[in-house]
C-alpha cells in the first residue's frame, strides 16, 4: 500500500515563498510525481510534475515562480513555490503514478493561503 503525505502548506504574504514536501513510502524506478491543486469552487489543476527524477513539467501560471525536485534520500519531491500570488491559494495534492501500480495515488491535502 502506497502512502503520500504531504507539508509544508500555511499562510503568506504575496510575493512570500513556501516550500511544500511529499514523502512516500514507495519508490518506483519508473514514477511520475505531480503537484495539482484545487482552490474552493474549481477543479482541481495541474501545476508540476517530476518524471523518473529528471524531466520537469509545469503549468504556464506556475513556470518561472515554483521549482519541482527530489530528495531521494528522503523519498520525498519537493515544491519551492516563490513570488507567491493571492491565485495561489488552494488546497496542494501530490500524487504517485507508475505503470509498477494499478492506480494512482493521492496524498491528503495541505492547506496554502496566500494574503494580499
Amino acid at each position: 500500500q502506497v502512502q503520500l503525505v504531504e507539508s509544508g502548506g500555511g499562510l503568506v504574504q504575496a510575493g512570500g515563498s513556501l516550500r511544500l514536501s511529499c514523502t512516500s513510502t514507495n519508490i518506483f524506478t519508473i514514477q511520475t510525481i505531480s503537484w495539482y491543486r484545487q482552490a474552493p469552487g474549481k477543479q482541481r489543476e495541474f501545476v508540476a510534475s517530476l518524471n523518473n527524477g529528471i524531466n520537469t513539467n509545469y503549468a504556464d501560471s506556475v513556470k518561472g515562480r515554483f521549482t519541482i525536485s527530489r530528495d531521494n534520500a528522503k523519498n520525498t519531491v519537493t515544491l519551492q513555490m516563490n513570488s507567491l500570488k493571492p491565485g495561489d491559494t488552494a488546497v496542494y495534492y501530490c500524487k504517485l503514478n507508475s505503470p509498477f501500480l494499478s492506480k494512482d495515488y493521492w496524498g491528503q491535502g495541505t492547506q496554502v493561503t496566500v494574503s494580499s
